[in-house]
């Protein structure tokens, strides 16, 4: 009898985890770039959308699917130039979650942004206004 309550519960989870879950992250993917506009005022300070307009922080302007560490004329941290990355909605998402986790050693002075819709705004903003 334990057995099959057992087997149950571990059906329903199975059923909850396969059907919420990809509703969950389809909602984190689908940012309002226009709430990610005030997000990216806090970037803004250190970051610039314009090509070649490096700051405190490197351009943002071709983000997308660009090397992480590969703009010549900006001084990256050794441990973001070694890290592997190629900028995509996930990676920037991982990133902007948790900076110093996702590349210990980096030089952004950055804590995090927690919230994951607030992440899912300012990454649907980048999308378009880093082009």
């Amino acid at each position: 009898m334990i057995g099959r309550v057992r087997a149950a519960q571990l059906l329903v989870t199975a059923v909850l985890v396969t059907t919420l879950l990809p509703v969950g992250i389809a909602r984190a993917a689908d940012g309002d770039p226009v709430r990610g506009e005030a997000r990216f005022q806090e970037c803004a300070a250190c970051h610039k959308l314009e090509a070649g307009a490096n700051e405190v922080g490197p351009s943002l302007h071709g983000l997308f699917m660009r090397k992480a560490g590969e703009l010549a004329d900006f001084r990256y941290s050794p441990a973001m130039k070694r890290s592997g990355i190629v900028w995509t909605p996930e990676t920037l998402e991982k990133y902007i979650a948790d900076p110093q986790a996702t590349v210990p050693a980096n030089r952004m002075p950055y804590a995090g942004m927690a919230n994951a819709s607030d992440r899912a705004d300012l990454i649907a903003y980048l999308s378009k206004a880093s082009k």
